[in-house]
């Protein structure tokens, strides 16, 4: 299976939906500052086509940056502090250091030539012109296109203003054929009604409909959309009747405002009352959602689930809404200006407050559904899905944390999406929110509970034993006092893990142990029996204990199998490559290793992968390949250092690790032991995974589950 899209090298640009009209002077100049400046913020009024300016203009430089154009939308975006995760999320970067992100984030910048574009900043100025300045500062490679309606105010900006388009009588030189106002209307009225052409007899409306609309983009194509059931001449009549409504509306309002105003109000009058319904309800939503969501969300009030489709495909019909394919389905999405634009009907119907918890609610049964489902067949789907519906959950969560008396329910989303943050990539966001949630529900309780071995569970996976430890304890002492048993024994295994992470195996064996006869036999295999079975498996590995771990390794596997599981197949896959290697079995090592790895592309397991590769890096030397092992050695210490403190600081890896460093040293010589492994510390995450694959091309894969 290919890997995830947030690791190709090239980045991450969205597909431009539509052509590209106008604005050839403004591009060209953008291309030569973007050679000049490291900083570029293009401002502009809503509609005025800041977003699609910088889509475009990404395109044409992309091939400029060796390590990709980087997209990030921050428009749906409310807390300043997830700014961060929202990068780290667009890059593809599984967040799992505990350290500060910034920190992590700029290094793994540093040495990257990339154009990182940060989309809709206005309300996040003070965050992004922070981040911005802290990025500039550490990577030299790094170039920044912001859009936004303010300056960031950030050092070393360079602000560009994106004006209207020209519209007919600016210039009278200008052909009103050729302006460019004209031309989008004409291009945008020939994808609604094909055989439509701006001719003699239409120019003098269409150059006044443009005027009117004051060249906005925005406005332009919401009338352009009108065509399907009025004349030019019509469109043009009915809106100069909203202008007179709208007028005197608001004397402080720019008229480009006014404008833009005037146009969305004017769509939002021609929509049947349930399309302005729904366009309102639809406005809670982050990101894009599919039609489920849509009826559990917004259904109910003169609204029947059962018309919700026809009334999305009006919506689609009259442009409010945007409609594409994905391999799971059609989904949806409102543009900013017009969600923005449905919130204030939302709390004009005081609806607000009701559709966001209801958004809560079906977000959180979603998360339910796929903790349930998680250790099933359908792993990767729900690794995909939950990974696409990222942005909504946030949105929830937010509402949780900001909401009084929702805090508990906040815990429940939370812990429900464990595998979002430990499988995923999203470790250092999954602890910012339990750590909020947890400081926000002092109380004990079962969620509570729950919160906290999740936590423990994240913080390890980290390297973060004290804080691991700290929370399973806390899990362990809360639980007593709630009477939840589940949660005594989840906290048993979190303390047991951390044990071997620390080197101490008989307290591991006794711990794991507990946990592994609990739940052995119970539906709950992740994360409770298989991630025990497979640590044990470690802890018998380390005593020299092979042919137990052995053993225990293929009743794991087995349980696998007959459940579908994938995610923790990978890694019992990875320690049996451990037991093969020290046992003298290099080849089947190797094909055990690769197993794990073709595992680990389905999901962005950074954590997992660093693993594998720093057991190739072994078999590599084993094998008298030096310079292949420095190359591994150097991708993934450079991984480990990004996502996780380095062989999670424990001795149980970090002693082997030490040691193939310093025979690799002896072998080729400290300057052809840095030159390679320099080489492999550039690697992105998905090279790493196709160079550790390579080496293995030549062996049988194991047979298909």
């Amino acid at each position: 299976m290919a890997a995830p899209a947030g690791w190709r090298q090239e980045g991450n640009l969205p597909v431009e939906l539509t052509g590209f009209v106008g604005r050839t002077r403004l591009l060209a100049s953008l291309r030569q500052r973007l050679q000049e400046s490291r900083l570029i913020t293009v401002t502009g009024i809503g509609g005025v086509g800041k977003s699609r300016m910088a889509l475009r203009l990404a395109h044409q430089v992309r091939r400029r940056f060796r390590d990709g154009v980087w997209y990030v939308d921050l428009a749906r975006l409310q807390d300043p502090a997830m700014v961060y995760h929202t990068i780290t999320a667009a890059l593809g970067i599984a967040d799992q250091s505990p350290r500060e992100g910034s920190d992590t984030l700029a290094e793994w910048l540093a040495e990257r030539e990339i154009l990182l574009i940060l989309d809709t900043c206005e309300h996040l100025v003070d965050a992004c012109a922070r981040l911005t300045e802290d990025l500039l500062g550490t990577s030299p490679h790094l170039r920044i296109l912001a859009t936004s309606r303010r300056s960031l105010n950030a050092a070393g900006e360079l602000t560009v203003a994106v004006p209207p388009l020209t519209v007919p009588g600016e210039d009278l030189s200008d052909d009103p054929f050729t302006n460019e106002a004209v031309e989008l209307f004409g291009t945008r009225a020939s994808a609604v009604v094909p055989d439509f052409t701006v001719d003699e007899d239409n120019i003098a409306a269409v150059a006044e409909l443009c005027r009117r609309l004051d060249g906005i983009p925005l406005a332009i194509e919401l009338a352009a959309v009108r065509l399907r059931t009025l004349s030019v001449e019509q469109i043009l009549a009915l809106l100069a009747d909203r202008f007179s409504l709208l007028a005197g509306a608001s004397r402080t309002a720019l008229p480009r405002h006014q404008t833009l105003r005037a146009a969305i109000g004017w769509s939002h009058e021609l929509c049947e009352p349930a399309e302005r319904l729904l366009w309102a309800r639809l406005s809670v939503f982050a990101g894009d959602f599919d039609l489920d969501a849509a009826r559990q969300v917004c259904a109910g009030d003169a609204l029947p689930a059962d018309r919700i489709l026809d009334v999305i495909t009006g919506l689609v019909d009259k442009s409010v809404l945007l409609s594409f394919a994905t391999p799971a389905g059609q989904r949806y999405r409102l543009i900013d200006t017009l969600r923005q634009y449905g919130g204030e009907w939302l709390d004009k119907l005081r609806e607000t407050q009701d559709l966001r918890r209801r958004h809560r609610d079906h977000y959180l049964r979603l998360a339910e559904l796929s903790e349930h489902s998680w250790s099933g067949p359908r792993q990767v789907h729900w690794f995909s899905r939950m990974r696409q519906e990222h942005d909504n959950v946030r949105v929830a969560l937010d509402y949780c944390l900001s909401a009084p008396g929702e805090e508990r329910v906040g815990l429940e989303l939370l812990s429900a999406l464990w595998f979002l943050w430990v499988a995923c990539g999203f470790a250092r966001e999954g602890v910012v929110y339990l750590e909020r949630a947890l400081k926000a529900s002092p109380a004990p309780s079962r969620e509570r509970c729950k919160a906290l071995w999740v936590l423990a569970y994240i913080r390890s996976a980290q390297g973060d034993m004290a804080g691991a430890l700290a929370a399973a304890e806390q899990c362990s002492t809360d639980a007593v006092r709630v009477g939840d048993s589940g949660a005594v024994l989840l906290a048993t295994k979190m303390q047991g893990t951390a044990a071997m992470l620390q080197g101490d195996a008989k307290k591991a064996t006794a711990l794991l142990g507990v946990a592994i006869e609990f739940h052995r036999g119970g539906r709950e295999l992740n994360p409770g029996l298989l991630p025990a079975i497979v640590e044990l498996s470690m802890v018998l590995l380390a005593q020299g204990e092979f042919e137990e771990a052995e053993t225990l390794l293929a009743d794991c596997l087995q349980v696998c199998r007959e459940r579908g599981e994938l995610w923790l197949r990978s890694y019992a896959w990875y320690v049996t490559s451990l037991v093969h290697r020290e046992t003298g079995r290099r080849d089947e090592a190797l094909v055990a290793c690769k197993e794990a790895l073709r595992i680990k592309r389905r999901f962005h397991d950074v954590l997992g992968i660093v693993l594998c590769v720093d057991n190739l890096a072994r078999l590599s030397l084993e094998a008298g390949e030096p310079e292949r092992t420095a190359t591994l050695l150097g991708a993934a210490q450079a991984n480990w250092r990004t996502f996780g403190l380095p062989q999670f600081g424990s001795p149980f890896f970090t002693t082997e690790h030490e040691q193939c460093v310093k025979e690799c040293k002896k072998l080729v010589g400290e300057d052809a032991y840095d030159e390679a492994y320099a080489a492999g510390a550039r690697f992105s995450l998905g090279d790493l995974v196709e160079y550790a694959l390579d080496d293995l091309d030549g062996l049988d894969d194991l047979p298909e589950d």
